[in-house]
């Protein structure tokens, strides 16, 4: 019994007797599912490693083994003379580079239509319903793949040719004809490392994009959402009305903020704003981590009286000035509000 065979008998029996090619594909399917289903994997980036490819190339390439259980071979027509036969040779079943490429092709257009059905349905697009379809895809179109080579002589069906693969490199790595040929391994080996090096550090290091924070103001509605929405904007000197100030965090770090509220009354001339006088109405100072939504019910009771006054927020990431302004405030957002004595 030889190695090869001694490690396929600690398999189950429905892996020994399937395609290689098609265990491989089957492991990563399962992979996938654990790597976006485990909450200690999903955040990782084997999320990324192996679920680009399962995306990209196993539904294809299960669907496409399916289709062409044959290897590609050269075919002569035997009704053809001993002279003509040459010429009226033809290929059967398509090559490992073609099944390569529609691999590729068909899980592209079928990914998108599997979404597309699931729009449809009361599932919606989201990650279980789209890796459950998927693998339900992957799993049967296996299974018709592993049939429909089995009914093929044996000379006849379609395999990955992994064996030969591992001796030829092993012997061009090891056992090079020239001294050229040694250098050029050397070069290719280090170039493959610093390719996966790169590729591995994109993955694990991604890119952190724009950093920016929001602020805004909402209004509770009769169902109590909060929407952006029927602002008030008719005061009573002294009788609080509500509002929400928000605030999200997308600086890729915590941030202490700090949030000045103030009624003020203004003069616009040349596209300028002055402040002639100010009311400071109330100060928050939360705390918010990457990605995290602050949402702050307040009452909002100015006593300053008067028209086309503005009621302003500003966002400072850290300690507000004992004198804020639009110039030094990280963020600013205002209403223009009338308010009248009781």
């Amino acid at each position: 019994m030889t190695s090869t065979e001694d490690w396929r008998v600690l398999l189950p029996r429905p892996l020994r007797v399937l395609p290689a090619d098609l265990v491989a594909i089957l492991t990563l399917t399962l992979l996938t599912i654990v790597a976006v289903s485990l909450p200690i994997l999903r955040e990782t980036p084997l999320r990324v490693v192996v679920g680009l490819p399962f995306l990209l190339f196993v539904p294809g390439y299960a669907i496409i083994s399916a289709l062409f259980p044959e290897r590609a071979r050269t075919v002569a027509d035997p009704q053809a003379q001993a002279g003509e036969r040459e010429a009226t040779e033809t290929v059967a079943g398509i090559d490992g580079i073609e099944r390569v490429a529609l691999s590729f092709g068909t899980s592209i257009a079928v990914v998108p239509l599997v979404g597309f059905a699931l729009n449809f349905t009361p599932f919606g697009i989201r990650l279980a319903p789209i890796m459950a379809s998927l693998t339900i895809i992957v799993v049967f179109a296996c299974t018709i793949a592993a049939s429909r080579r089995w009914d093929l002589p044996e000379d006849e069906r379609f395999r990955v040719p992994y064996r030969s693969w591992y001796a030829n490199t092993k012997a061009e790595l090891f056992s090079p004809a020239t001294r050229t040929d040694a250098a050029l391994n050397v070069v290719l080996v280090v170039s493959l490392l610093l390719a996966f090096s790169a590729v591995g550090y994109a993955v694990a290091v991604p890119s952190q994009g724009e950093q920016f924070s929001e602020l805004y103001l909402l209004t509770e509605n009769e169902s109590g959402e909060y929407v952006a929405d029927d602002y008030p904007t008719n005061f009573t000197a002294g009788e609080p009305q509500s509002l929400i100030v928000g605030i999200g965090n997308q600086e890729n770090e915590p941030v202490e903020y700090t949030v000045v509220s103030e009624i003020q009354r203004v003069e616009v001339s040349n596209n300028s704003t002055t402040v002639l006088e100010r009311e400071q109405l109330q100060t928050f100072s939360p705390r918010l981590q990457h990605n995290e939504t602050w949402q702050q019910p307040h009452q909002v009771s100015p006593t300053m009286t008067g028209e086309n006054l503005r009621l302003i927020y500003y966002l400072y990431k850290g300690d507000a000035p004992a004198t804020p302004s639009e110039e030094s405030a990280y963020r600013e957002v205002h209403l223009w509000v009338n308010v009248t004595e009781k």
